[in-house]
């Protein structure tokens, strides 16, 4: 972009790119119209129309024919050669705004769009394409401010009432989504966006079956509507129906327009397979996470040749990068041994993972070189590096994101080690952990994980109540112990006052922050009961016997019914979504006789 916006300071958006993380991606197709959608180009048709006497009026037009021919790079430049004539035409801002968000630049496109927007207040469309952007970038308060301006304008554009709805459904706020979709549906019954929206405010709450109701009714009103379909199949996946999903989720991909759009199913559809037990195939269409345009990928800044399968790594120099969350870098580290087999004696294996697993990985890893991570938001996408990169100059042969080695080493369920685990905690911290419950009663050490800190997706319906543990809290003669991150004071004293049971909180430990600390307190425990998230990850990594409860249509079971990842580790899933009571029970009477033998 040769000109920058008008000069102003930054908005609330652009701070807001420029200093806060992404949200992580989302596996639930949003339908918020795009830039410029036809009724807006409609009417920017119209004013340039009226505008044939300006110099910059032939290039403005030129700038919208390019959008609606899918040109976003001629439009960009029709647009800029129009402000090189009127640095204050609106029109021309907010046509390189459309253009510069459909090439992909989130950033320069914000600072476009705002700029349009103070040229134009009365357009209220650039208000509503600005806060898709935001709401695109996770910045849903910012989005929610601009829907509402669009809103204002326009009290029953359905399109407004769905956007705001968006925006307030992904800030926890269910209920006040639903009040603003229900009239709108009622005003304009043959509007699909609103349908579809309704269903991922329904998926959002758990409740799945009318979810698909809403979703069904989307794709009944138009049958060629990509994301209301992919939506469908994400449903049928979480309520057990994977050979219908992947229908669903084909179907999508064979409608779908946009790349983004795209790789966002494609990304969905690898989770389907892998739960089909079409483990490599899931894996190549795992990918689809770090394509260019995929909406949420995190950018590896580094430029070195990328490892794909197939490469002979005997004696080479590796750079493994850690991805996605906490607890994704510890279960994709799965293949690293085979890795560090195949690098040889004269090979090099370089580690880049989260920084508070340094320790951990280089005491399983001892001959690699582990270091952490940086993580920095450029241009309106995460970009990560190995900040040792470029002292170690040309030594690297090849790089690769760590899930990526998956696509050759994992690639059926039957090609997981059967060894118990491949992280190591500090023996003389375990020992120090054991020799602290040594004045607990006698029985087994039992560690307990509840929930996840993030909420903010929807990730809590995978999560039971704390109320829902009362069976398994029942048994006599287990001493609990609380692995959970997180503020756990109102479960903890819940436990004493309902359940009449202790759960001990070992002193002088951070279990968020202390992750090797924590692998040896896992260590300690004779057994971790919970939920998949980052801490039951490091126990079951590092060996510990694990009961992890599972869920409908997770895909890391890989097909089976055991957890492939950690051979010591036994699943128990809801007969259902939702239905946590049943596998509470089934819990508690597994620990019951596991405690009978102990």
């Amino acid at each position: 972009m040769s000109r920058q916006a008008q000069p102003n300071a930054p908005s609330g958006i652009a701070l807001a790119l420029q200093t806060a993380g992404r949200t992580a991606p989302k596996m639930a197709g949003d339908s918020l119209g795009v830039s410029g959608s036809k009724d807006a180009l409609a009417r920017l048709n119209e004013a340039v129309a009226e505008l044939k006497s300006l110099q910059a009026a032939p290039m403005l037009q030129r700038a919208l024919d390019a959008i609606r021919a899918e040109d976003a790079k001629s439009a960009c430049e029709w647009a800029l050669k129009a402000l090189e004539q009127d640095e204050r035409s609106g029109l021309g801002w907010y046509l390189l705004a459309i253009a510069l968000e459909r090439s992909g630049d989130f950033a320069n496109s914000i600072a476009a769009y705002e700029s349009a927007l103070k040229l134009l207040p009365d357009h209220a469309e650039v208000a509503n394409d600005l806060g898709r952007l935001a709401f695109r970038l996770g910045m849903t308060s910012q989005a929610e401010q601009l829907f509402r301006h669009f809103l204002d304008r326009h009290p029953d554009h359905p399109e407004g009432s769905n956007n705001l709805a968006c925006a307030i459904r992904d800030q926890g706020r269910a209920d006040e989504a639903i009040e603003i979709l229900r009239p709108a549906i009622l005003r304009t019954p043959d509007v699909a966006m609103l349908w579809n929206t309704m269903g991922t405010v329904m998926s959002d709450r758990g409740d799945y079956a009318n979810a698909q109701v809403f979703f069904e009714e989307a794709i009944r009103l138009d049958p060629a509507f990509p994301k209301a379909r992919y939506n469908l199949g994400n449903t049928k996946l979480i309520l057990g129906d994977a050979p219908g999903a992947l229908a669903d989720c084909d179907a999508a991909l064979a409608g779908v327009i946009a790349e983004d759009e795209r790789q966002m199913m494609r990304l969905s559809r690898s989770t389907i397979l892998m739960d089909l037990g079409r483990v490599g195939e899931g894996w190549d269409d795992y990918e689809a996470r770090l394509h260019p345009q995929f909406n949420g990928r995190t950018q590896f800044m580094i430029d070195r040749p990328r490892w794909a399968p197939g490469c002979d790594l005997k004696g080479k120099t590796l750079l493994v990068v850690g991805e996605q969350g906490l607890g994704d870098e510890i279960l994709f580290a799965n293949t690293l041994p085979q890795v560090i087999e195949r690098l040889g004696p004269m090979g090099r294996l370089i580690l880049a993972v989260e920084p508070r697993l340094v320790p951990l990985f280089q005491r399983a890893f001892p001959g690699a070189e582990v270091e952490g991570h940086a993580t920095y938001v450029v241009g309106g996408c995460l970009a990560r590096v190995a900040p040792s990169l470029e002292a170690r100059g040309p030594t690297v042969d090849l790089w690769t994101p760590i899930a990526s080695l998956l696509r050759e080493f994992r690639r059926s369920a039957d090609s997981f080690p059967t060894t118990p685990g491949y992280l190591a905690a500090d023996p003389v911290r375990v020992a120090h952990w054991r020799a602290a419950l040594n004045a607990a009663p006698p029985g087994p050490r039992v560690g307990l994980l509840w929930k996840s800190l993030v909420s903010k997706d929807a990730r809590h319906r995978h999560f039971s109540a704390f109320e829902a543990w009362a069976p398994v809290l029942a048994h006599k003669g287990v001493t609990f112990v609380n692995l959970q991150y997180g503020d756990c004071e109102a479960e903890l004293t819940l436990a004493r006052s309902r359940f009449g049971v202790d759960i001990w909180s070992p002193p002088g430990i951070d279990l968020k922050q202390d992750l090797d600390d924590v692998a040896a307190l896992a260590g300690a425990m004779d057994l971790v009961v919970g939920f998949s998230n980052a801490t039951l990850n490091i126990a079951a990594a590092c060996g510990v016997p694990a009961f992890l409860i599972s869920t409908p249509g997770a895909w890391p079971r890989l097909g089976t019914a055991s957890y492939p990842w950690y051979p010591r580790t036994r699943v128990f899933l809801p007969p259902g979504v939702g239905q946590w009571d049943a596998v509470m029970n089934e819990v508690a009477g597994a620990l019951g006789a596991y405690a009978a033998e102990f």
